[in-house]
């Protein structure tokens, strides 16, 4: 009798807290039931971004990493700048996916906003991505959140060494998305199932929109909202077990549809 393989999972973190430490506790709730790859963004590969950066590049990089683990067809789950990424994946190598995660995606095309997102994406555009580091990162921590939600503390001690790359990067990855365009036609015509994790804390401006209009994208999709939860306080740190499970069904639905 034939054993049944684990499914096989790339998951991609934001542009603030590196794969491992981002995704230790969500992998630990996987366990040995899944192979699993926390792969880091291609934007903090070098000490700089590369000049001319564009999610192309992490598309390459998921491209590469799949294809050195010998994943042929896969799962795929992207968190904020991740879940961006995951995307334009989806929409561009989405023969290669056997299911799409999206927890939060920072980003997901400009066909669609409203009103209150296109006044969103202005601040971002217009004056977050203009500020120097010390004022950039509270005030990208701030649109993210609804009203009312304090933004979490500072971790103590001094910074860990990698935080010294994220207001380059924050910046790259925000010019690359006012660059980008996302072919939502192909993505209309994905039929692997879609997740969505939605946190109930964060900016519904920002995020709950985008999974509406997502929803109107997909055939096969699914939201699953995190009321405690916002985009600096993540199922995948804070509620690993429950993730888990949910990205467990979702794997073994798509595994057994046989979605070409």
């Amino acid at each position: 009798m034939a054993v049944e393989s684990p499914p096989q999972a790339i998951l991609l973190p934001g542009g603030v807290l590196p794969a491992e430490p981002a995704y230790g506790a969500l992998v630990d709730a996987l366990g040995a039931r899944v192979e699993a790859i926390a792969k880091e963004l291609e934007v903090y590969a070098a000490e700089q971004p590369p000049p001319g950066y564009s999610l192309d590049l992490e598309v390459e990089g998921i491209l590469g990493a799949a294809d050195s683990a010998g994943f042929d067809r896969f799962h795929l789950v992207g968190y904020s700048a991740g879940g961006a990424a995951s995307l334009v994946f989806a929409a561009s190598h989405g023969h290669r996916l056997r299911s799409l995660a999206l927890l939060e995606p920072a980003w997901s095309g400009s066909e669609g906003l409203d009103f209150s997102e296109r006044a969103l994406w202005q601040e971002f555009f217009g004056r977050i991505v203009s500020l120097p580091p010390e004022e950039m990162m509270p005030a990208f921590v701030r649109a993210q959140l609804a009203p009312g939600v304090e933004p979490p503390p500072p971790p103590p001690g001094p910074p860990p060494p990698w935080m010294a790359r994220r207001p380059a990067g924050l910046k790259a990855l925000i010019r690359a998305f006012e660059s980008s365009e996302l072919d939502l036609g192909t993505l209309r015509r994905f039929r692997a199932p879609v997740y969505f994790g939605l946190g109930g804390l964060s900016n519904p401006d920002y995020y709950a929109r985008a999974a509406k209009r997502l929803a109107r994208v997909f055939d096969d999709f699914a939201l699953e909202v995190f009321e405690d939860r916002h985009h600096f306080d993540p199922p995948h740190r804070a509620e690993p077990d429950r993730l888990a499970a949910s990205l467990c069904a979702l794997w073994a639905r798509a595994d057994a549809s046989g979605q070409q």
